[in-house]
């Protein structure tokens, strides 16, 4: 039988349904840390060690958590999906996909070069040029979010109604802002899709109990219906093929005007909150897709 390795540090309540859905394809998994995996090049035919592979490769990696570290940790993290991938091992996201998410720079800017709406953003080390860019969008009439680049579930955002609302240090040395869009005074909500293999598969709307609308950060889900809401599905679609992702949680918002602009692609997204208002099933989905596109084809483990 076949054996998917799922990559995480906290299986819990996504890893089941995942061990549920690959069983249901006759494919085992067993659960991971990438802090437990590394580099061996001594070793002949097998130069990736990963905990309980012995002297083989698994047929297939599935990617549900990359650890956060060191800038040295997380490269060789990274380093250990792109060598995988390298060996013939499917990778689920793989490396590249889930570097061009987890920065939310690039991210915004592959966005942009690829023609889809996404908010004005600007990104820059210096203090003194985010606070000319913040002078001028008050002026201009708009508010601005400044995020962490590498963030999730809501942390760290801040909203900056006026010039001095800046804070004097960037996250970790960097200011990512980007311009704030009213989803409607005292309603704050957006939508959330989920893309796997280029479709959107299924979608809903988030109710914030306040501007940050995650489902962390407790907001009320709401599901959408793809077939009558097509332009919402069509440009989470169009962000993934940018992004050349296999799966995908995309982030939207629709400002006063009823304009659609993608705000941020999650490259490892959690569904439960989706999954309570969506009948089929999400890890499914996500299981029969990886089987059957990648686990019917025979792996190469070897670097031609």
């Amino acid at each position: 039988m076949a054996e998917v390795i799922v990559v995480t540090d906290d299986p819990g309540w996504h890893g089941k349904r995942l061990q549920e859905a690959f069983l249901a394809r006759a494919v085992n998994t067993r659960f991971v840390s990438l802090r437990d995996c590394g580099f061996d090049l001594q070793h002949p035919g097998r130069p990736i060690a990963i905990p309980g592979c012995g002297d083989s490769l698994p047929d297939g990696v599935f990617v549900r958590g990359v650890p956060g570290g060191t800038l040295e940790q997380v490269v060789v993290r990274l380093d250990v999906l792109h060598a995988l991938k390298l060996l013939g091992v499917p990778v689920y996201n793989d490396g590249r996909a889930i570097e061009r998410t987890v920065d939310k720079a690039m991210t915004s800017f592959v966005l942009a070069s690829a023609g889809i709406a996404t908010p004005a953003t600007w990104v820059t080390e210096s203090q003194s040029q985010a606070a000319e860019i913040v002078r001028a969008e008050i002026a201009a009439g708009h508010e601005l979010v400044m995020k962490p680049v590498f963030g999730s579930q809501g942390i760290g955002l801040q909203r900056i109604g006026a010039a001095n609302e800046l804070p004097a240090a960037a996250n970790d040395g960097v200011y990512y802002l980007q311009r704030f869009i009213a989803s409607g005074t005292e309603a704050w909500h957006d939508l959330r899709v989920f893309v796997i293999h280029g479709r959107a598969v299924a979608a809903m709307q988030r109710h914030g109990t306040s501007w940050i609308t995650n489902v962390s950060q407790g907001a009320r889900c709401v599901p959408v219906d793809l077939s009558s809401n097509a332009e919402v599905g069509a440009i989470a679609e169009k962000a993934c093929r940018a992004l050349q992702i296999d799966y995908a949680g995309v982030d939207l918002i629709r400002d006063g005007e009823g304009r659609l602009y993608v705000v941020e692609v999650n490259g490892i997204p959690a569904w439960k909150g989706l999954q309570s208002v969506t009948q089929a099933s999400i890890a499914a989905m996500l299981a029969n897709d990886f089987v059957d596109r990648y686990l019917r084809r025979p792996a190469l483990h070897s670097v031609a």
